[in-house]
C-alpha cells in the first residue's frame, strides 16, 4: 500500500539523516561539569538536529501554524472537540495493545471499556462518554513507552521535521505503531487510501491547533527554543513512561509542529 510505504520511507529517511549528521563536540574528561551536561542532554548529533529544527520551523511558520490558526478560527469548538475525540478513539487499539504488552491489566481494561462505550454510546467516538459518565479518563501508550518498560534505552535525541522531538527508540516505536494500527490495514483501494491520508492530515492539524499557545510562548520567551523543546520533551516522555501523566490519546509528545503521527 502506497500510504504505508511512504510513511515508512519518512521514518527511515530520518534515521539515515541522523546517522549522516555532524556530532556535537564531546567535552574533555577534565571538565566533569560540561561532560555531565553533555550526557544529560543526550544530544550527540546536535548540529544536525538544530538544522532539522530550522527546517521544521520554516515549515511551521509558513504552513503548519497558519493552517492551525485558520482551523481554529473557522471550526467551532464543539466540532473541534468532536474530531479530537474521534481521532483519539481511532487510536485506542494501539493504546490497548501497549497496555497489554506492558503488563497493565487494569489500564488495558479501562482502554477496552473506553473503546466499547465511546464507539457505541459516543457515536463512533465523537463524544467521550467514557470519560464524562463512566469515570474512564483517557491515557496514552505507544511502542516507544513499551520499549522503555522493557528496559530498552532511548538512544540519541533526534529532531525530525514535521514530527518534532524524538529519539531513536521512540522513532522506531513510531514506525511500528503505524504498521500495528489495524485501521491502516483495513481494506485497500483509492477510497481507503484517501481516508488514511485524511486521518493523518486531521491529526496533524488537530495537534498543532492544540499547541498554538504553548509553542508561541516558547518562541516568545525562550532564549533557546530548541533547547527548551528538547528539555520539555524529555521530561514529558519520562512522565508518560512512568504513567505519571494521563492525557487524551494522541501524539506521543507535544511536538514542535504537526504530530506523529505517533
Amino acid at each position: 500500500m502506497r500510504f504505508i510505504s511512504t510513511r515508512h520511507l519518512l521514518a527511515f529517511a530520518a534515521l539515515a539523516l541522523a546517522g549522516l549528521g555532524g556530532c556535537a563536540t564531546r567535552p574533555p574528561a577534565d571538565d566533569p561539569d560540561a561532560l555531565a551536561e553533555y550526557h544529560q542532554t543526550n544530544d550527540p548529533v546536535e548540529p544536525l538536529n538544530r538544522t532539522m529544527y530550522s527546517v521544521h520551523q520554516g515549515l511551521d511558520e509558513y504552513l503548519l501554524r497558519p493552517v492551525a490558526v485558520g482551523y481554529r478560527a473557522v471550526v467551532p469548538t464543539p466540532v473541534r472537540m468532536g474530531l479530537r475525540n474521534f481521532l483519539g478513539n481511532l487510536r485506542t487499539p494501539v493504546v490497548l495493545a501497549n497496555d497489554i504488552l506492558q503488563g497493565e491489566p487494569r489500564r488495558a481494561g479501562d482502554t477496552a471499556g473506553r473503546f466499547l462505550v465511546n464507539s457505541t454510546l459516543g457515536i463512533g467516538g465523537l463524544i467521550d462518554v467514557a470519560r464524562d459518565h463512566f469515570d474512564l479518563p483517557p491515557h496514552n501508550e505507544d511502542y516507544g513507552q513499551t520499549f522503555a518498560t522493557w528496559g530498552i534505552g532511548e538512544g540519541p535525541y533526534l529532531f525530525v521535521p514535521l514530527i518534532g522531538p524524538s529519539n531513536a527508540r521512540d522513532l522506531v516505536g513510531f514506525g511500528i505503531g503505524i504498521v500495528a494500527d489495524p485501521f491502516f490495514w483495513f481494506g485497500q483501494g483509492v477510497v481507503v487510501e484517501a481516508l488514511g491520508y485524511s486521518r493523518v492530515g486531521a491529526t496533524a492539524v488537530d495537534t498543532r491547533e492544540g499547541l498554538i499557545e504553548t509553542l508561541d510562548d516558547v518562541q516568545r520567551t525562550s532564549l533557546d527554543p530548541y533547547a527548551t523543546l528538547r528539555s520539555g520533551y524529555r521530561q514529558r516522555r519520562a512522565a508518560e513512561i512512568g504513567n505519571r501523566l494521563d492525557r487524551r490519546p494522541g501524539p506521543v509528545t507535544p511536538p514542535a509542529g504537526a504530530a506523529p503521527a505517533r
